[in-house]
């Protein structure tokens, strides 16, 4: 449909769009309703699109667009204090060349066309599966039952056994997620196809992160020292309880984990391409927080030792998105 792609989805009027949304239903899976017509602005974008339902879920529309992905030099270059982080992080290491390092942690440069697509607005665990509080009983879990009595006694906002459960307050409620340590890569994939969906490509990531911008960040060269960012808390002295920056919603409204530590289940040539993270292997090196939020923040960077880790090792810390492509 010639209205789904960018040029043509720009020029038309807000009627036209929402008549071109209610027109999809017809050919997603059953069960998605159309909630309405909304505008996202972010960095200085703004993109206007349908929202739909399925389930619990929220599905954003993102046209299609021909898009040049990949890093290869700089737009605008890095400001003083970003240039100097970086090269005070890379020099503890003897590394002399920084746009070279830059150029080794990104995709490369190349031209992708991306299809129109209905994409998940917040990513999903793929090893942790949240558990209603009622059927813990059944679970035959005796000391995660323990744990949830002293977690609802205690002040605590978070707390993890490691791959085992995890407990955290939202609010007035405790949401209690168990670790799937017996799910299978091809389990994973096969429930999703079962549902009609699928997953993000490497190319359709970097679009929906980066709107297909040129710069090294979504906002530009330079590292936004004003976030509020995990780990690096201390970095912004406004202590209020505002969300942290970069797991706002982007311009096509789409959420992000923004935290190095994580990162999001992508495929490239049929294999899982993390995004969005690298588990945390350079932030745990005690660099600066350029080359630590590197993996969380850059729109292109691609974990240069991915194809080594394996599934196992990655579902505790992978999330994904469904997609329906249109």
């Amino acid at each position: 449909m010639h209205e789904l792609e960018r040029s043509t989805w720009i020029a038309m009027n807000k009627g036209e769009k929402d008549a071109a949304m209610r027109s999809l239903l017809s050919r997603l899976p059953q069960g998605f309703e159309y909630q309405g017509f909304t505008a996202f602005q972010r960095y200085g974008k703004t993109n206007e699109t349908g929202i739909f339902t399925y389930k619990d879920s929220e599905f954003l529309f993102i046209p299609g667009d021909q898009a040049t992905l990949g890093w290869e030099r700089w737009e605008h270059g890095m400001d003083e204090a970003t240039q100097q982080d970086l090269i005070e992080s890379l020099s503890e290491y003897d590394i002399e060349d920084s746009d070279q390092f830059l150029r080794d942690q990104m995709s490369p440069l190349r031209q992708a066309i991306i299809g129109a697509m209905l994409v998940e607005r917040v990513p999903r665990s793929a090893g942790w599966q949240e558990v209603p509080l009622e059927e813990l009983s059944a679970l035959d879990e005796p000391e995660v039952e323990s744990e949830l009595a002293k977690f609802r006694a205690s002040t605590y906002s978070e707390y993890e056994r490691h791959l085992h459960f995890r407990l955290i307050r939202q609010e007035e409620e405790i949401v209690l997620y168990m670790f799937n340590e017996d799910l299978t890569y091809d389990q994973a994939v096969s429930s999703l196809l079962d549902e009609g969906f699928s997953l993000l490509t490497e190319d359709e990531w970097e679009y929906c992160y980066g709107g297909g911008c040129r710069t090294l960040f979504p906002w530009g060269d330079s590292f936004n020292y004003n976030f509020k960012l995990k780990h690096f808390e201390d970095l912004n002295t406004d202590n209020t309880s505002r969300e942290y920056d970069l797991e706002l919603p982007n311009a096509f409204g789409l959420h992000f984990t923004g935290d190095p530590y994580q990162c999001e289940w992508t495929t490239r040539e049929g294999l899982l391409m993390p995004k969005g993270g690298d588990g945390g292997s350079m932030i745990c090196g005690g660099t600066g927080v350029v080359v630590g939020y590197l993996p969380a923040a850059a729109v292109y960077y691609r974990d240069p030792y991915s194809e080594d880790v394996e599934w196992d090792d990655m579902m505790g810390h992978l999330h994904y998105r469904r997609i329906v492509r249109l």
